[in-house]
């Protein structure tokens, strides 16, 4: 009976190696023609994957959910508006406006900050190589991006929320304290260089990646970012009502990385105010948030 069993497990491992080699094979054999395609020309190459990708990435996602903020309509997103009676429908003259900074902010702050960061992804020499990282250590990778984000962001973000740099600087992402998921970049130049940019920008810096990783970070970030801001909880993808309380109350909240454990504060506690002196940011859970404002009921 033991025997059986490990025979079987020994076949479904080598199964799956199989799927694994071959998927891995097929991604590399794509790489190499998009390599010679472009005949190893590594600065088209790096603004193709770092900014090309990501911009298309960032505004296909995002233009499905200004066709649901614009026309209410498909429902199976609408019907998870978190706030009710909120961009419903979204006002077209903000909607212009945000699209407008959104787009100045990726062409003329975020393009030229690739400029730099192409010099240093070319001092690590392995940026262009002709070979993929491998499936690990792109997890790997990640995990790294991920924490050197989240504390680079945790301290712009508390930053800007000073009280003369949020008057001059981080009040204008506030505008909207029911935000949709074009705001997630619509800032003040100098808050989009140092929360939403550098944060990003610094782990594949840091590690040396690969352009396809740094394209699929990249994007990630950024539909991450839209989700945050989207408005909608909508099934299978994380919550952004802690977010979007955020918005509403401007409450010093976030949720992600925090080097002392959150403390929830009281619903519609005054910004800044804890139930513990050591942590001045409010955690806010989606029962507490409910009682603020009212929220969709969840179908099913």
């Amino acid at each position: 009976m033991l025997k059986r069993w490990a025979i079987k497990n020994t076949y479904s491992a080598r199964y799956a190696q199989s799927i694994w080699d071959t998927l891995g094979h097929f991604w590399q054999t794509t790489w190499l023609e998009f390599y010679y395609l472009f005949e190893g020309d590594e600065w088209t190459i790096f603004l193709l994957g770092a900014a090309l990708v990501p911009a298309l990435a960032f505004w296909c996602f995002n233009g499905i959910l200004m066709v649901a903020d614009v026309t209410g309509k498909p429902a199976f997103i609408t019907r998870y508006r978190i706030q009710l009676g909120k961009n419903d429908p979204v006002d077209t003259k903000k909607l212009c406006q945000a699209i407008c900074v959104a787009l100045f902010n990726q062409f003329f702050i975020s393009l030229p900050m690739l400029v730099p960061m192409f010099s240093i992804m070319k001092w690590w020499g392995n940026t262009f190589s002709k070979e993929l990282p491998t499936f690990h250590w792109f997890l790997v990778e990640l995990s790294v991006f991920t924490v050197i984000e989240e504390i680079l962001f945790y301290y712009t973000h508390r930053l800007v929320h000073l009280p003369l740099l949020y008057k001059h600087i981080h009040k204008k992402h506030h505008e909207w304290t029911a935000p949709i998921g074009v705001v997630s970049i619509y800032a003040h130049p100098v808050e989009h260089i140092l929360s939403n940019t550098l944060p990003v920008m610094t782990g594949p810096m840091v590690m040396g990646s690969h352009i396809v990783s740094i394209a699929v970070w990249f994007s990630l970030a950024l539909i991450t970012t839209s989700i945050s801001h989207c408005g909608y909880h909508l099934p299978f993808l994380p919550s952004p009502e802690f977010h979007d309380f955020h918005h509403l109350k401007y409450v010093r909240a976030r949720l992600g990385f925090s080097p002392s454990p959150p403390a929830c504060a009281r619903p519609g506690a005054a910004d800044g105010q804890s139930s513990s002196p050591r942590v001045k940011w409010v955690c806010v859970t989606r029962v507490q948030a409910e009682k603020v404002y009212p929220v969709h009921p969840r179908a099913g």
